[in-house]
Parts: C-alpha cells; structure tokens; sequence
C-alpha cells in the first residue's frame, strides 16, 4: 500500500472515527472502503457517449465573429489581453 495523505472536516473525522470504534476497524481501512465502493459505483461516461454530447453541441452556439474557427487563438489572446 501506499501512504497518502487527506484533508477532512472536523465532523467528517469524528464520524469516521465513532465508526471506526463501533466497527472495530481502523479509519483508514474505512477510508480505503469508501474510496472503492465510489471508484466502483461513480457514475461514468463511455467514449461514445462523450462524442455524441459533444457533437450534439455543433452550430447550437453563434458568434459574431465570422473568423473565429480559423482564428480562435486571435481572439483568445485578444480577450486576455483586455
């Protein structure tokens, strides 16, 4: 295993704790169970799905910049520049 280091709130630490005791189990080992259970269970979305949301948004938006596809990186310095 490897060492890391979290940041929790009081409140959060003193509830893995209580259920560290009533568990008999450490609060890291709680910690590492938390980690999997949501690494396992977080929602996802597949390659194709991604592609599709991202498709669907083509010419949803104008600009009233006519050059802008060929000259974004113009107008993005442009933009940080004021």
């Amino acid at each position: 295993m490897i060492r890391t280091q979290i940041q929790l709130t009081a409140e959060q630490l003193k509830a893995l704790k209580g259920l560290a005791r009533e568990e008999e189990r450490s609060v890291a080992d709680l910690v590492r169970e938390s980690v999997a259970e949501y690494l396992v269970h977080r929602p996802r979305v597949d390659r194709a799905e991604r592609v599709h949301r991202a498709r669907s948004l083509i010419g949803r938006y104008h600009s009233d910049c006519p050059d802008l596809a060929e000259h974004h990186d113009d107008h993005l310095d442009d933009a940080f520049d004021h």
